[in-house]
């Protein structure tokens, strides 16, 4: 698992292809903001957890809720990512949030558990279909205008957009709920997934799927990709820190309101707390640009700086002490994106949706594992403590980081002694 700061062959404009001007990126980079707001404005975001309680759902039936949209991003991550190399990405970008809007729907219209299981199926299938198929439709659209190397600035700021709706959605989920109750949420949710759908058909797209039958390419494409990362050790590398950096607090932001109202704040004052949070994570995401060429030492440095901010914020108990949670937030969504465009950058065009739904994948597998640890760590300590462990796997990443970037530097001055020496 290893970080630098150089680039694959893939980063520039292939032979044969025809490099624009970063003008041409305009379309696709205007398209990429619309969608990322659109995709994150859901006025449910903050209330859902209300409305499960309020059904009568228990704390382990709502895990277990969680824990069934991850298992489905599990089971359809990796094929659907392979559909998206063998037909349009776009046309999957356009379907997903189709599905996620029937999701919530059901949510308002016939609220129970069964409701609430399908509902997180659908949305898990709808994120499943546009993971690994953005990313890899935008690192195209780019590189072909001869602007790969805009990626990660790009994207951070997409993604700094989608927290700036998640905030957005919580400043107005109040008074849109105050006026008509979850209908009214669950209806504006389902209208911005609508928008975002319609936004989807904008998004250029000039890559033409492989030929064969539809069965024939998704098989074909799925093989290639993995291929790809069983023959270079710096794929797999790319693959595996993707989930060790966003797994485990991808998993946290669905804990932040319990750990803001167990800081003793009244309950009208848990959102504020939470938009502070969030605020550090739109910061991190701002920085990507900037901070692209970090080297290994550096990456884990801004690791170990975000797990004890993390551990701090999580054991001080305090209001004022969750912006050091909003600080770990910030360097971990600036991990993300920085380890996402670290693999974009290592593999090869044909299978980049397949290998970064594989990426995915662990991503799912490491929620599902933080939400277990999570829910056992936070009934027996409380969620202060249940935050502070989770910033364990991160120091553990930092080191392997730390490690793996001093095994480099050692082959480095070993290869340039062997060079001075004479023949």
């Amino acid at each position: 698992m290893t970080l630098s700061s150089s680039s694959s062959p893939s980063s520039s404009p292939s032979p044969g292809r025809t490099a624009v001007a970063p003008a041409g990126t305009r379309r696709l980079v205007r398209t990429l903001y619309a969608s990322a707001f659109c995709d994150e404005f859901v006025l449910l975001y903050p209330v859902y957890a209300l409305l499960f309680s309020d059904t009568g759902l228990s704390v382990w039936q709502q895990a277990s809720l969680f824990a069934l949209w991850s298992l489905t991003g599990v089971l359809l991550e990796v094929p659907s990512g392979a559909w998206a190399d063998a037909v349009s990405r776009r046309l999957l970008l356009i379907a997903g949030p189709l599905l996620t809007a029937a999701g919530f729907a059901l949510w308002v219209l016939a609220p129970s558990y069964g409701a609430f299981a399908l509902g997180f199926v659908l949305w898990g299938a709808g994120g499943a279909l546009g993971s690994g198929a953005l990313e890899a439709l935008v690192y195209d659209e780019l590189e072909r205008a001869g602007a790969g190397d805009r990626y990660a600035r790009v994207m951070g700021r997409a993604r700094a957009i989608g927290i700036a709706a998640t905030m957005s959605a919580m400043g107005l989920a109040g008074p849109v709920f105050a006026w008509g109750g979850y209908d009214a949420v669950g209806a504006a949710s389902v209208l911005a997934c609508l928008a975002a759908a319609a936004v989807a058909t904008r998004f250029p797209e000039h890559r033409t799927p492989p030929g064969g039958a539809g069965g024939e390419r998704w098989s074909a494409t799925l093989r290639a990709g993995l291929a790809e990362a069983r023959a270079d050790r710096s794929v797999r590398g790319a693959l595996l820190l993707v989930p060790a950096v966003t797994a485990v607090w991808g998993a946290l932001d669905e804990y932040t309101p319990l750990l803001a109202r167990e800081t003793g704040v009244a309950p009208e004052t848990v959102p504020w707390l939470l938009l502070v949070i969030w605020a550090g994570a739109t910061a991190g995401s701002l920085l990507a640009g900037p901070a692209e060429r970090l080297t290994g030492n550096g990456f884990a440095a801004l690791l170990t700086g975000s797990a004890l901010a993390l551990a701090a914020g999580g054991l001080a108990g305090t209001p004022a002490a969750l912006a050091l949670v909003a600080l770990a937030f910030g360097g971990f969504q600036l991990a993300t994106v920085l380890a996402d465009a670290h693999l974009q950058q290592r593999i090869d065009d044909t299978g980049r949706a397949t290998l970064t739904s594989v990426a995915g994948l662990g991503t799912e597998l490491g929620n599902l594992t933080t939400y277990g640890v999570y829910a056992a760590a936070a009934t027996a300590w409380g969620h202060g403590s249940a935050f502070a462990l989770s910033a364990v796997p991160y120091l553990v990443t930092a080191l392997v980081l730390a490690g793996a970037a001093r095994t480099a530097a050692r082959a480095a001055r070993a290869r340039r002694r062997k060079h001075r020496s004479p023949s």
